[in-house]
């Protein structure tokens, strides 16, 4: 006879073995203060348990309300949970396993968009967080709204049922501004360069483009409101969070003594910085080491350089170089070495009176790439590439080209990006990993056109370095590592650095 093992829920919480966290508050008396879009892994390792803490120091009308834009998935693993999961957070000689109990529903946007719009007009909703990837911003090449996206189309066509999240946020927003209801703060957590800013900008221009077609109840342009009255406060975050595998789920079911459908895997460093700009209010998040700022920008440039662009580097040419996860790739001593040298040119583009510590930060960055029980893939890392290297790579590229100082290691990253995309259904699985780009992107590297062409033409599709100067300059750097990885892969490409 099988035995069937109970699930994660609120009644099995006091049934859990000693020593792991459960939520020090009681969840009924918690009320909706937070809405937020895109409900993904990385959210529930980083803003949901910051927030958690915040519930447990008695600040109970900061719950969580998690939507969904597309997919199901997060909603039916979590319903049948009371929104419960555990957060395994993993360095290389131990875990810790925590049940995080901030979010109290989930709704999925496609299947009622009521619900999402009924949840975002709640007046008890003071912040909206975002976490729904680069690509959900819908930019086109030049940095504007794609305009020409089938969704924007359709939420500009269909203001009241909206796919996107400038869709719901524009509708909750008149919505809210009919019924006399404060704005809610609106928290971009994205990898965005000036995430808030960035989401301002073109919120306010898909709201113009609704203004032409809708007024609000009252005749005031939703877009001067959303201009003028609706805070977008910028923030930075780092948590490295690997997709969770079934092994993970059967590691985690066997400690806890209750299955989890989807427990989060996640690193012991986090970091949080806000732009402290929420007329609403906000948690007391300092208390649990956010850090609150007048500006994020420095903040924000470090990890996206120094982090985000160095996972890049270690994705790309770790997948040319064989090796599966990060910190495999990490310990090839070509690889470390590599990054040693991105690092060399990125750092001096960060301001030098904003208070980094450049030097701890890196540190810092090795020893969580060298997490061996984090098994963080390379091919998670390469996902949308074409949405990334602008702000990770491209900005750094073209800060050192202004300031008229050499780099090699930069356009290298660039060059494994489009190698590695030309290695798929070669060297590697079809599918290894995806790019919004890739129909162009496929039908473009098999031409097989000399390096020079096609990256000239991977530059005009990805728009990369759009109108600058010096985009030639960039272009030629670029195509010269490109001509070795093709010659010999990454081998050839370090020789010719002196790796």
């Amino acid at each position: 006879m099988v035995m069937t093992r109970s699930h994660l829920s609120d009644a099995t919480l006091q049934k859990l073995p000693a020593g792991t966290k459960i939520p020090a508050y009681d969840r009924g008396k918690v009320a909706p203060g937070i809405v937020h879009l895109g409900v993904g892994a990385f959210h529930r390792a980083h803003q949901a348990a910051y927030v958690d803490e915040c519930l447990a120091a008695g600040e109970t009308e900061w719950g969580i309300i998690g939507v969904s834009l597309r997919s199901p998935d997060t909603r039916d693993a979590l319903s049948p949970q009371d929104g419960l999961y555990t957060l395994a957070i993993r360095s290389s000689g131990e875990e810790e396993l925590r049940v995080i109990g901030s979010i109290q529903s989930m709704l999925v946007a496609p299947e009622d968009p009521g619900a999402v719009l009924a949840a975002l007009t709640d007046p008890r909703a003071r912040i909206v967080t975002l976490t729904i990837t680069e690509k959900a911003y819908l930019r086109a090449a030049g940095g504007g709204l794609d305009t020409a996206h089938p969704d924007i189309i359709h939420d500009l066509a269909n203001p009241h049922i909206p796919k996107t999240a400038h869709g719901f946020l524009a509708e909750a927003l008149a919505r809210r501004l009919a019924a006399r209801t404060p704005p809610f703060t609106v928290l971009c957590c994205d990898n965005l360069p000036a995430n808030g800013a960035t989401l301002h900008r073109l919120l306010t221009e898909f709201a113009a483009l609704r203004d032409a077609s809708l007024a609000t109840a009252d005749g005031t342009a939703i877009a001067d409101h959303i201009a003028n009255q609706v805070a977008f406060p910028s923030s930075m975050v780092d948590r490295i969070v690997p997709a969770t595998t079934d092994v993970d789920r059967a590691r985690v079911a066997g400690e806890l003594g209750v299955d989890d459908a989807w427990p989060v895997m996640t690193e012991p460093f986090r970091q949080w910085v806000v732009e402290d700009n929420f007329p609403a209010g906000r948690p007391a998040w300092e208390k649990f080491g956010v850090t609150m700022v007048g500006d994020v920008g420095p903040f924000e440039d470090m990890k996206l350089r120094l982090l985000n662009g160095a996972h890049s580097g270690i994705a790309y040419l770790g997948l040319l170089s064989g090796h599966d996860t990060v910190d495999r790739a990490f310990a090839d001593p070509a690889i470390r070495q590599f990054v040693d040298g991105l690092w060399a040119e990125a750092i001096p583009t960060l301001p030098e009176d904003a208070g980094l510590d450049t030097s701890t930060y890196t540190a810092e960055l090795a020893e969580r790439f060298s997490n061996t029980a984090l098994a963080h893939r390379t091919a998670q890392i390469a996902n949308d590439g074409s949405q990334k290297l602008p702000q990770r790579i491209i900005a750094s590229a073209i800060e050192c080209l202004e300031a008229g100082t050499e780099f090699v290691y930069l356009t290298l990253v660039v060059a494994a990006w489009i190698a590695a995309c030309a290695a798929r259904g070669n060297t590697l699985p079809e599918n290894h990993f995806t790019d919004p780009l890739d129909a162009a992107l496929t039908a473009l590297l098999e031409q097989q056109l000399p390096a020079n062409e096609t990256v000239t033409a991977v530059f005009d599709l990805a728009g990369f370095a759009k109108d600058h100067a010096e985009r030639q300059t960039l272009i030629e750097l670029t195509a010269v590592h490109l001509v070795h990885l093709r010659r010999d892969g990454p081998t050839l490409a370090f020789a010719a650095l002196g790796i």
